[in-house]
């Protein structure tokens, strides 16, 4: 007895609750637009849940050929004394978030965060040189689209057309505590 296979090229889409709709690796339900204002949603939710609040700023937008990528500074001086308490702090937010934590770095000069959202967001904690913090969100693969500027005023200096941005020069009783 003999069998034959036809082979058929089929394109696989699926459609999940929390991931969206996906096709050769590709949210196919989402722009880079939508993808630039979820990611200014994580960024809102995480700095509104540090206590004592701290300053930000935008940093610059960039997109890849089907990805986008929105940051911001703090501009508040988190000092060496207070890197843990920092790190500690957006952790658990994000956890609270049901992010997945995918990796710490313990680095005294440099120690970051990386964690990823149950729609495939990564998002990042960077501490920087003069202690600044830097958040960065990167989207999944979307759909190609026109991508606008942020829409959430900063709630400090908006420092436009400034790049790159300043070191941090904003004092915090709470978070720069024992900086020069």
């Amino acid at each position: 007895m003999r069998i034959r296979f036809r082979t058929i090229t089929v394109t696989l889409l699926l459609c999940m609750p929390l991931a969206g709709c996906v096709s050769d690796g590709k949210r196919t339900d989402v722009d880079m637009q939508e993808a630039a204002d979820r990611a200014d949603g994580i960024m809102d939710a995480t700095l509104r849940g540090i206590e004592p609040a701290v300053q930000w700023a935008h940093g610059p937008t960039t997109t890849g050929s089907c990805d986008v990528t929105r940051r911001r500074a703090v501009m508040t001086v988190v000092s060496e004394t207070r890197r843990g308490s920092f790190l500690g702090l957006v952790e658990r937010i994000w956890r609270h978030r049901d992010y997945r934590i995918k990796g710490v770095n313990n680095d005294t000069d440099s120690p970051a965060i990386y964690a990823q959202t149950r729609d495939g967001f990564g998002v990042t904690l960077i501490i920087g040189g003069a202690g600044q913090a830097f958040f960065e969100v990167d989207s999944p693969c979307v759909n190609e689209s026109e991508v606008a500027d942020p829409t959430t005023p900063p709630n400090g200096p908006a420092y436009e057309g400034v790049y790159p941005l300043p070191r941090p020069n904003v004092r915090s009783d709470f978070w720069s505590a024992g900086a020069p």
